[in-house]
């Protein structure tokens, strides 16, 4: 099993914090505002108390502080300070730098008053569009990165999908208003679900009628539905599974599990671009995102 990660470069650094390589080096020289330590072969590294301690400050300079006047305050002083900046404002850098916090410290009350905060000013739908969105994809690029562990990320996307399973209970006796039935699930593999919950969640709030299958669920397990004759959407995402590689196989199995079936298929994911001028003898649309697919309703 993995560790928790305790040793950052410094462009896990930067990665993290938006902040330059160059621009952390600067600090440190002039203020000595982190102190990298280095390995038995030389080599410099950041612990995850720099990592906490430089998101703060990135926080602190965002609001106008200077780097000076920062420099000058003890860890207590930053630390309460940030976390006052991060509970009280709902400036979205500031609550994606607060979830960030939350998630290399595992802090849930930091995550919770955070999202409080935000929800005073908007809806569900707009937070989740302004901040989790681009949050989730700054997650991304960390994974791409290394710089995240699987327990950083499945920490924070548990948080995230609670969010959304309260949002969906408070709509679940919501009257159905539209006739068509979508089916949502994940391909055999995949496990990321953050996405699929939150489409079923807007499917469910303009009164469609849903049926959430969840994750890494394979194909002949949809055979009840597809031997409705009355007409579904299905839907599934892809972020990881099934790999590059094999995406164009599993859109012919796609093709041949639901063909002479009256129902849709809609494939959501940047990689589904593979497939997008391929040619089906089922109706396969494809889009990038889930917010590009939420954005035809």
């Amino acid at each position: 099993m993995d560790e928790i990660k305790d040793k950052f470069t410094i462009k896990d650094l930067e990665n993290i914090s938006g902040v330059k390589a160059h621009t952390i080096r600067i600090w440190e020289k002039r203020y000595n505002l982190l102190q990298p330590k280095r390995t038995e072969t030389n080599i410099r590294y950041y612990t995850s108390k720099s990592l906490q301690k430089l998101l703060n400050v990135a926080l602190l300079n965002k609001h106008n502080f200077k780097i000076s006047k920062i420099a000058e305050m003890s860890e207590d002083i930053l630390l309460s300070i940030a976390r006052e900046l991060s509970i009280s404002t709902a400036i979205d850098d500031s609550a994606i730098n607060s979830f960030k916090l939350s998630m290399f410290q595992f802090d849930k009350v930091l995550f919770n008053t955070t999202y409080q905060k935000l929800l005073e000013s908007r809806t569900f739908n707009q937070l989740f569009k302004e901040v989790f969105i681009p949050f989730l994809e700054q997650i991304g690029v960390m994974w791409q990165t290394e710089t995240l562990l699987p327990v950083h990320e499945h920490f924070i996307s548990n948080l995230i999908v609670q969010k959304i399973q309260i949002q969906t209970e408070k709509i679940v006796s919501t009257k159905i208003t539209n006739n068509e039935t979508y089916v949502l699930f994940l391909p055999e593999g995949e496990i990321h679900e953050i996405g699929l919950l939150y489409l079923n969640y807007i499917l469910m709030q303009k009164g469609y009628n849903t049926v959430y299958l969840g994750r890494s669920l394979p194909l002949d397990n949809l055979n009840f539905f597809i031997r409705k004759t009355i007409p579904h959407i299905f839907i599934t995402q892809i972020i990881f599974k099934p790999y590059v590689e094999n995406i164009s196989s599993y859109f012919q199995e796609v093709n041949s599990v639901f063909e002479n079936s009256p129902h849709r298929f809609v494939a959501i994911g940047k990689n589904t671009a593979i497939i997008k001028d391929q040619k089906f003898s089922i109706d396969i649309e494809c889009f990038p995102s889930v917010k590009e697919y939420v954005s035809k309703f």
